[in-house]
């Protein structure tokens, strides 16, 4: 494994097969996001599309993952019939971000590199980059565009992030963990 620079790891890797990737994952999350999911509160659901930005995340790095995240939103709001909310879709493209650093703490799931430290550190960046996501960058955005009463927003933003947590810790880790696996495997890698 060649080390990067930590803005090569943030960049992530940029070739066709991950705009391939970005837009398969782009597509599936606007797909899943409007029939993938429960309603849990007004216009926010528990939702299946979050386990799409750590598939990308871990195959391709954070800017993908966000990528796939925000324009995902985008796609999930035309195909809902919505109108665009791209408050929400720069906030789902944070959370990518967030969720997609696997590489800027050393887990590199493409290598098979996934142990018990990278999971703990994954969940608490999941965490902080929920709660910064939905709790203060959409928000933001909302009242900046919209200008309207931010209260419904901010309701919105706390169960959507408790919802995000929930599918992205309990669904997400599992498949980091199996990607990695399946990988190790096939690179015949052993940890001495």
């Amino acid at each position: 494994m060649k080390e990067k620079t930590l803005i090569q790891k943030f960049l992530g890797t940029w070739n066709t097969k991950t705009i391939v990737g970005v837009a398969i994952g782009a597509a599936l999350f606007g797909v899943l996001m409007n029939y993938g999911s429960i309603r849990v509160f007004t216009n926010t659901s528990l939702t299946t599309a979050m386990i799409v930005p750590v598939i990308v995340g871990a195959l391709f790095g954070p800017l993908p993952a966000a990528a796939a995240a925000g324009i995902g939103n985008v796609i999930a709001d035309l195909i809902g019939g919505w109108g665009f909310w791209f408050d929400w879709s720069i906030g789902n493209a944070v959370l990518g971000l967030f969720v997609g650093a696997l590489p800027l703490y050393g887990a590199y799931i493409e290598d098979g590199i996934f142990e018990l430290k990278h999971m703990i550190i994954y969940a608490v960046v999941v965490i902080v980059g929920t709660a910064l996501a939905f709790g203060l960058v959409t928000p933001f955005f909302t009242y900046l565009w919209y200008g309207g009463e931010l209260t419904i927003t901010l309701y919105q933003g706390v169960v959507g992030s408790v919802s995000n947590i929930i599918v992205l810790l309990v669904a997400g880790i599992p498949v980091l963990k199996v990607l990695a696996a399946r990988n190790a495997k096939a690179s015949n890698l052993r940890r001495e």
